[in-house]
């Protein structure tokens, strides 16, 4: 069911999980949201089909305005977010965060002990987000090299850190959005 972001004089997004059919405006809006890696377009058709329950879409008047990529990790109770993409026209809503709340709120999620991404030392706006996150959950976020330059990238892309976000025992998400 979509959910609406409330924010006096502000336009009001509207979240909800995704469909095949948005994959264009998704891999669009990736497009924008630079230093974020560009997937192809099927793939971000795959992830809005097949990972439907653990990817967040946000429209606002109508148009895509956010999106988050994500799937729970086989085998481990832990949801990871692949990407999240926030148009610049919906920048300093909070929408990134209120996103994300949404995700761990879903049934699909209801196993996650542990949020983990990947993000890179340069990327200031993802590390403030994971950080805001975790605090307004009060989670404890931890990370370390993972994903290196040399070693996984062959030079070509800058080493992600595992960033790991321990989720509390009882969390009440659907009033911490």
């Amino acid at each position: 069911m979509p959910s609406a972001i409330t924010k006096p004089g502000k336009p009001q997004p509207v979240l909800r999980k995704p469909d095949a059919k948005d994959g264009p405006a998704i891999w669009e809006l990736v497009k924008t949201c630079k230093p974020l890696d560009e997937n192809s377009l099927y793939c971000n058709l795959i992830q809005a089909e097949h990972f439907r329950d653990t990817c967040v879409l946000a429209e606002l008047d109508g148009e895509v305005a956010g999106w988050i990529s994500g799937h729970m990790i086989p085998d481990e109770d832990s949801l990871f977010v692949w990407q999240v993409a926030v148009s610049p026209r919906a920048r300093g809503l909070g929408l990134g965060r209120r996103m994300l709340t949404e995700l761990l709120s879903r049934d699909a999620c209801a196993g996650a002990n542990e949020l983990k991404t990947t993000i890179t030392p340069d990327n200031d706006a993802s590390w403030a987000l994971f950080r805001s996150l975790a605090r307004h959950l009060d989670g404890r976020l931890t990370h370390q090299a993972h994903f290196t330059r040399g070693t996984h990238f062959a030079g070509r892309h800058a080493t992600e850190h595992m960033v790991t976000i321990a989720l509390p025992d009882c969390m009440e998400l659907s009033q911490a959005a």
